[in-house]
C-alpha cells in the first residue's frame, strides 16, 4: 500500500486535475445542458470506466517501465507537462467555441449509447492518459513492493474523485440550462478559466520530481 503522505499527496493533486475543465469534464457538461442529469451521470459513469481501464494500462506496462527508469520517468514528465500547457493554451485560444457545443438543440440518446460515448472520452482523453503515464508512478512506494497494486489503488482514489467532482458539475450544468442559455459568455468563462488552470498543472508536473 502506499504510504499515506503519498495517498493524501496524490489525492490532493488527482482533485486540481479534475476540478479543471478538460475535455471529459467539458463532454459531461454538453451532455447534461442537451439532455438534462441522467444523461450526465450516465456519461460520468462511462467516463470513469475509460479512465480506469487507462489506470489498469499504467500500473500493468507503461507504469512498470517508467518505475524502473529515472531518464523514462522525467523525460515522460516532460513530455507530459508540456502538453498540459498545449491543451491550456488551446482550451483558452478556443473557448468560444464552447457555445456551439451547448446552445444547439440535440436529440434524445439513449442510455448505453451516452455511457459508451462517455467511455470513449474517458479512455482517449490526453489529460488523463499524460497524468497518469506522468505522474502516477511517483506517488508509488516502490520499498514496499507490489508496484502494479499501488497503482491501481492510486487509481481508485483518482476515479472515485472523478465521480463526485464530475458529477457535480453535471448537476449543476443540467440545473443551470436556462441560466447558461441566457448568457453565452458565461461559458466561454467556463473554457478560459478552465485553460489557465490546465496551464498552472502542466507547470506544476513540470516542477515535481522524484529524488533517486
Amino acid at each position: 500500500m502506499p504510504a499515506t503522505e503519498n495517498l493524501l499527496a496524490f489525492a490532493a493533486m488527482s482533485f486540481l486535475l479534475i476540478v479543471v475543465p478538460g475535455p471529459s469534464v467539458l463532454f459531461v457538461i454538453g451532455r447534461a445542458l442537451a439532455h438534462g442529469r441522467r444523461a450526465a451521470l450516465t456519461t460520468v459513469l462511462g467516463n470513469t470506466l475509460g479512465a480506469y481501464v487507462l489506470v489498469i494500462a499504467v500500473a500493468l506496462g507503461v507504469g512498470a517501465i517508467v518505475e524502473r527508469s529515472v531518464l523514462v520517468f522525467t523525460a515522460l514528465k516532460l513530455i507530459g507537462a508540456a502538453y498540459l500547457v498545449y491543451l491550456g493554451v488551446k482550451a483558452f485560444r478556443e473557448r468560444r467555441s464552447l457555445v456551439a457545443e451547448f446552445t444547439g438543440d440535440a436529440p434524445e440518446r439513449g442510455g448505453m449509447r451516452t455511457l459508451w460515448e462517455g467511455f470513449a472520452v474517458g479512455v482517449a482523453n490526453p489529460k488523463t492518459i499524460v497524468f497518469f503515464a506522468a505522474v502516477l508512478p511517483q506517488f508509488v512506494d516502490r520499498t514496499a513492493g507490489h508496484v502494479p497494486a499501488q497503482m491501481l489503488l492510486l487509481g481508485l482514489v483518482f476515479n472515485l474523485i472523478a465521480v463526485l467532482c464530475d458529477s457535480a458539475w453535471g448537476l449543476t450544468a443540467a440545473s443551470a440550462r436556462t441560466w447558461f442559455a441566457r448568457s453565452p459568455r458565461r461559458l466561454t468563462m467556463v473554457g478560459g478559466t478552465g485553460g489557465l488552470a490546465m496551464i498552472g498543472l502542466g507547470v506544476t508536473v513540470a516542477v515535481t520530481g522524484r529524488k533517486d
